[in-house]
């Protein structure tokens, strides 16, 4: 069985209990992080961790865990669940805490909820374009709220979008602004690719820093053979594209074959995506 770690205390996950009066399960009022580890390796969880302490800022949740506090916890959760021999996702979830009323404003001398648990992630993919899993996704104009930088547990306008796709057979959900720029998927970043160049839209308040997208970034940049440019896509840029990718943690970089039951380029991975991710997958356990 699974150990979590609620409040100071491992325990199996089946035996957590968090109160009903408890802010996040009220209102969605917290912040959360998923954080992959292979073989033990985490990937990214340095940024992770700083995305994390800058979310909770911006909420203002104050949690006495430093950088460093929180690496030694979550390696140590990975350790009490095989995590050496196993690809394991963590996902950490720190609400404002329990009150003794239901009331919108920020109480006062409240500790935060600090609950992690693990679960089990799939191997990564193939670094081949011939063998990788392709997604397919529908698109919509995106109805969440404006402050998608912050990765807050109030996660319903993702949900919904999320399910849109779903329930029409697809993986994800592109997601584009008022204005017909693409943002971001429901539950991911977007990639596209338009002769040899990698295009992702500019990080503002749209879309989330995702750590994955920041490695893909930094490792192509580093590398320099794939010129890589983060500005505004229109979706006919997106409709035209010779490649489409989402990315996030537990998907790493995924190609996508077709939008709206449309082929992207020829319907397969592309090229572009098979140079990227090998760099990626050489690049992911810095910062670590």
């Amino acid at each position: 069985m699974s150990i979590a770690y609620l409040n100071g205390e491992y325990l199996p996950l089946a035996e957590a209990r968090i109160s009903p009066l408890d802010r996040g399960f009220l209102f969605g009022d917290g912040i959360y992080e998923v954080i992959p580890y292979y073989d033990g390796k985490s990937v990214g969880l340095v940024p992770h961790i700083e995305r994390m302490i800058d979310g909770l800022a911006a909420i203002e949740i104050k949690c006495n865990k430093s950088a460093d506090q929180w690496k030694v916890l979550l390696d140590d959760l990975i350790a009490r669940n095989a995590g050496a021999t196993n690809n394991l996702g963590i996902y950490v979830h720190v609400s404002r805490g329990t009150d003794v009323k239901r009331f919108h404003a920020y109480p006062e001398n409240v500790e935060p909820t600090i609950f992690c648990f693990t679960f089990d992630i799939k191997d990564p993919e193939p670094v081949d374009r011939e063998k990788v899993h392709g997604y397919t996704v529908t698109t919509s104009e995106d109805l969440r709220w404006k402050r998608c930088h912050i990765k807050s547990t109030a996660l319903l306008g993702n949900v919904m979008h999320f399910q849109q796709g779903h329930a029409s057979g697809n993986s994800e959900c592109l997601l584009y602004n008022a204005n017909n720029e693409l943002t971001e998927g429901s539950s991911v970043n977007a990639f596209i690719v338009k002769d040899g160049v990698v295009i992702t839209p500019i990080q503002d308040n749209q879309i989330l820093p995702g750590i994955t997208r920041r490695i893909i970034i930094d490792s192509l940049k580093a590398d320099g053979s794939i010129k890589v440019e983060e500005r505004t896509v229109t979706m006919d840029e997106v409709h035209n594209a010779d490649e489409v990718w989402i990315s996030s943690s537990s998907k790493e970089i995924a190609p996508i074959t077709h939008i709206d039951g449309t082929p992207v380029g020829d319907g397969k991975a592309g090229p572009v995506w098979e140079a990227a991710f090998r760099l990626y997958t050489a690049a992911k356990f810095t910062n670590s």
